[in-house]
């Protein structure tokens, strides 16, 4: 089986764009205790939230981020799926398309586990964050929205849909 080896691809691509340095990935030597915690309750009474760095918007109104430094906002998460469409430039275009929403944002699947008493509920809003590489930013602007905006609205678990 072959896969992609995505960080080698990421370095020669940067190289060959004439970067001086290889961009570098985020990593950290220890992880915070807060940071990961087990659930104070079972998962069929969480409030599950959503994050999307599919640069989804809806078809009828295009949300802009109220602050310029801040590249994250929120949408509904009680409509269909097929009221959303992402307009991320930066996928294999080769390999799939973009089309079927609920393959990148689990909108769908998310309240069919909440009707199933899987999860408790879905939270009324998902967060989307447009794709920036700047660690900084992602650690002191944008991750401190999300979280709270999350707990703003009761979020007990957080599901990541990287597209």
């Amino acid at each position: 089986m072959s896969h992609v080896r995505y960080i080698d691809k990421t370095r020669e691509y940067y190289r060959a764009e004439g970067y001086d340095r290889a961009y570098e990935w985020a990593h950290f030597e220890t992880i915070p205790f807060t940071s990961f915690a087990a659930l104070g309750k079972p998962l069929s009474r969480c409030r599950v939230g959503l994050v999307s760095s599919g640069d989804v918007v809806r078809r009828d109104i295009e949300p802009l981020p109220d602050d310029p430094r801040r590249l994250v906002y929120a949408l509904p998460a009680d409509l269909p799926a097929d009221r959303f469409l992402s307009r991320k430039a930066a996928y294999d275009r080769y390999a799939t398309t973009l089309e079927d929403v609920d393959s990148f944002l689990p909108l769908t699947h998310l309240h069919r586990l909440a009707d199933d008493g899987v999860i408790g509920d879905v939270a009324a809003r998902f967060q989307v964050i447009f794709s920036e590489y700047s660690q900084r930013k992602t650690l002191d602007v944008d991750a401190p929205e999300i979280l709270r905006q999350m707990r703003e609205d009761g979020v007990d678990v957080a599901l990541l849909a990287a597209v």
